[in-house]
């Protein structure tokens, strides 16, 4: 889902991606508290029987499963032609800041996202995870795009790049990663959100695993029966892990990672945001049922506790 990466080999690029993360010269730091206080803390209504539980309102448009890009300013007329930067110019040219968490990123061109809501989207990954990323660095950019074998960034939208941008590319530059997310090809800080959300998420899976205990829960989910999943790509390796064929072992292992992923993601999202548990909805395969989504989401929030500020809450409503 988010293996798609490009090589850069320039050495003074190197020089100045190792300097900018973790291990190098002094970065912009960010504030060392933050004040924001998220109303959905950690608490439970009893009931008996609800419509659906709430992680938040939001509207998703996460194009690396399948979705269409939304160009909300594809209308806005252009006297002249966006300018393209290779990314190692973006890497040279771009501070990068440290969010109390220790993850690095940065801004560059023209992006719509405020300083203060980009600052609150870093510092939302809880300091566990953002442990895993270490030699790593996310540029937020109006476009990622596509010109054959390179990759190029644009400094703005632009309507005649857009159909060869991607939603995000990793850029592997000496022993660091770069990862350029395209901020305009989606409609709003919650999508923006969501892309680096799963990003983070499949980011700490390849470097760490996946939880045993987590594991544990969504396997006995997948015993039981529950209905639907998370993600398509975690619904077509659990139909391939419970056909009792002679790779089952294997899809069995790509659904745990996969699951494990996507509720990873989706919880840092409902730290961030409100989350709509019917706006996870995908046309391509049946979403997991709300009990056991609130069950997965309930143990991420055991292994990866929210950061000081920020507060995780399942609400419940009845059916009206």
């Amino acid at each position: 889902m988010l293996n798609s990466s490009a090589t850069a080999n320039d050495s003074r690029v190197n020089k100045n991606v190792i300097a900018n993360t973790r291990a190098g010269i002094p970065i912009q730091r960010g504030p060392s508290e933050f004040v924001f206080v998220m109303l959905i803390n950690y608490t439970r209504k009893q009931v008996s029987r609800f419509q659906s539980f709430k992680v938040s309102k939001w509207t998703i448009f996460y194009c690396n499963r399948d979705r269409v890009a939304v160009r909300y300013n594809a209308f806005m007329s252009q006297s002249a032609s966006a300018i393209v930067r290779s990314p190692a110019e973006i890497v040279q040219n771009s501070p990068v800041s440290q969010a109390p968490n220790g993850i690095c990123y940065a801004r560059s061109g023209e992006i719509t996202i405020a300083d203060n809501d980009l600052e609150r989207m870093v510092a939302a990954v809880p300091v566990p995870v953002a442990g895993a990323l270490n030699r790593k660095a996310y540029y937020f950019v109006p476009l990622t795009v596509t010109q054959g074998d390179e990759t190029v960034i644009a400094d703005r939208y632009d309507v005649a790049l857009s159909d060869n941008a991607v939603c995000h590319r990793n850029l592997d530059l000496g022993d660091s990663q770069c990862v350029f997310i395209s901020t305009r090809l989606m409609d709003d800080k919650f999508s923006v959100a969501f892309e680096f959300y799963i990003n983070v998420g499949h980011a700490l899976v390849e470097r760490a695993g996946v939880a045993q205990n987590f594991a544990d829960l969504a396997w006995q989910q997948v015993e039981s029966g529950v209905r639907g999943e998370t993600s398509l790509d975690a619904w077509e390796a659990r139909k391939f892990a419970t056909a009792h064929g002679p790779d089952a072992e294997k899809y069995k292992n790509d659904y745990l990672t996969a699951s494990f992923a996507d509720a990873i993601s989706i919880y840092l999202l409902s730290i961030y945001l409100d989350v709509d548990y019917y706006d996870l909805r995908e046309r391509d395969y049946p979403l997991l049922a709300p009990t056991p989504m609130a069950e997965r989401l309930r143990k991420i929030a055991e292994i990866f506790p929210p950061n000081p500020g920020f507060e995780f809450n399942i609400y419940y409503r009845r059916r009206a």
